[in-house]
């Protein structure tokens, strides 16, 4: 039974839904991209007449073939495996989608979230592909990322979020704060920015590491984006506080993590990285620079333990 992956196409959904079809082991996966029309596209996931018709061609044509299991992760996802599971395909919803839960066969969710039920799996951070294999490919694929010097600190910048709003003067001083320390240290850098990383925060992060050796990742025009080479080759990570998939696969590595302006975290975001600092997986600020490199570091990764749920569940 090859899982189809169903998502609006927002890489963070993609992500997820394919890491979990990944690990559940079935020979492969197939992939469906939602084009949702109005007025689906609005009262997702309640389900309106000719839903089917609801969610583009690609998925209709889906349909007619009904197929044995569907992940989905997000809103529209969760709309358009209700007409599934209508026709008996089984499926697994990623993320709450803030209606009952009896609508799929089983729904994962994040511990930060409310959603229980006895068809809700819960998990700490995000699904995700990281684990030792991912990170040896990473090193593989930019291979070149061994020739700069150690200590080497991965740098993840995302963007502001309602649940972490920090301001570009918040953060560019701790930019130039660990660009120091890089230097006096003689290591590098490996930075890489996000779709949602402001301009003003791109030009400061260049600014900063001007004379840093290291490799600096901002736009589609450098080249093929190495994150899992960063991981890879990283001796340290230091993300900021707004997105919990790079948290959580920054974590799933094994080696010190550090969360800039996590004061600046709130609600559910707040409730997650104190999750992390009460595993010991994460450390404030550039505390992760003064880590133990001989300590050993339990990796989070909820992936595997909930793709073997899922196959014990749905007998899959």
């Amino acid at each position: 039974m090859l899982p189809w992956t169903i998502t609006d196409g927002r890489a963070g959904n993609v992500r997820q839904a394919v890491a979990l079809a990944s690990a559940l082991q079935l020979g492969g996966q197939q992939r469906l991209q939602l084009h949702p029309r109005a007025p689906w596209r609005w009262l997702t996931p309640r389900l309106l007449p000719g839903a089917a018709q609801g969610f583009g061609p690609a998925f209709a044509q889906l349909t007619e073939r009904m197929p044995g299991l569907a992940i989905g992760c997000g809103r529209q996802a969760a709309g358009a495996l209700r007409v599934l599971r209508q026709h008996g395909t089984r499926t697994v919803q990623i993320l709450d989608p803030r209606i009952d839960a009896r609508h799929w066969d089983l729904l994962v969710v994040p511990d930060h979230d409310h959603l229980r039920g006895d068809n809700v799996l819960t998990l700490l951070g995000s699904l995700n592909p990281v684990d030792d294999d991912w990170l040896a490919w990473g090193r593989a694929a930019f291979s070149s990322f061994e020739q700069l010097p150690g200590p080497r600190t991965a740098l993840l910048i995302g963007g502001p979020t309602d649940h972490a709003p920090w301001q570009e003067q918040d953060v560019q001083p701790l930019l130039q704060q660990l660009a120091a320390r890089i230097r006096a240290d003689g290591g590098s850098v490996l930075a890489t920015t996000s779709r949602r990383t402001p301009r003003a925060v791109t030009q400061a992060l260049l600014r900063a590491f001007d004379d840093v050796p290291g490799v600096i990742w901002s736009d589609g025009g450098d080249g093929s984006n190495p994150y899992a080479g960063l991981l890879g080759w990283a001796d340290r990570i230091i993300c900021t506080p707004d997105s919990v998939n790079l948290l959580s696969e920054a974590c799933a590595t094994r080696v010190p993590v550090g969360v800039l302006l996590g004061q600046r975290a709130q609600a559910r975001m707040a409730h997650f990285q104190q999750s992390l600092r009460e595993r010991g997986r994460l450390l404030d600020g550039l505390a992760a620079l003064d880590a133990d490199p001989q300590q050993r570091i339990e990796p989070l990764r909820e992936t595997t333990r909930i793709a073997a749920e899922v196959k014990l569940r749905l007998g899959v």
